[in-house]
């Protein structure tokens, strides 16, 4: 995403990317990065949180139209509730194996099945 926001700057059309891995964003040099210092895959907020979520887009939307310098970073004021999440983000160890071999069997089952009903 950072690339194809490069390329789109370059040709003429500003960009904001929101984000969670700053430091893969910010060097890739992208013009404006809203940073949410959650968990990847939750750039917009915690899920089901709908005024946190308006309010990230918010902050992206003026970071557009405010952008003050190029390859401008701003970060949003929200915390995930606990900042243990960094210890156990996308852990795998004896205590969880199993469960997670089969959470992605479950997965790629249920792909395969909404692909055979697309074909």
């Amino acid at each position: 995403m950072s690339l194809t926001a490069r390329h789109l700057e370059e040709n003429g059309l500003p960009t904001v990317i929101m984000g969670s891995a700053r430091d893969i964003v910010e060097e890739c040099g992208v013009a404006r990065l809203v940073f949410t210092d959650f968990p990847l895959g939750n750039p917009c907020g915690k899920p089901w949180d709908v005024e946190m979520q308006k309010a990230v887009v918010g902050i992206g939307l003026d970071l557009l139209e405010r952008a003050w310098m190029p390859r401008t970073t701003v970060q949003t004021p929200f915390y995930w509730e606990s900042e243990e999440w960094r210890k156990d983000f996308m852990r795998v160890d004896d205590s969880n194996r199993e469960a997670l071999a089969r959470e992605g069997e479950e997965r790629r089952r249920l792909q395969a099945e909404a692909k055979g009903k697309k074909d």
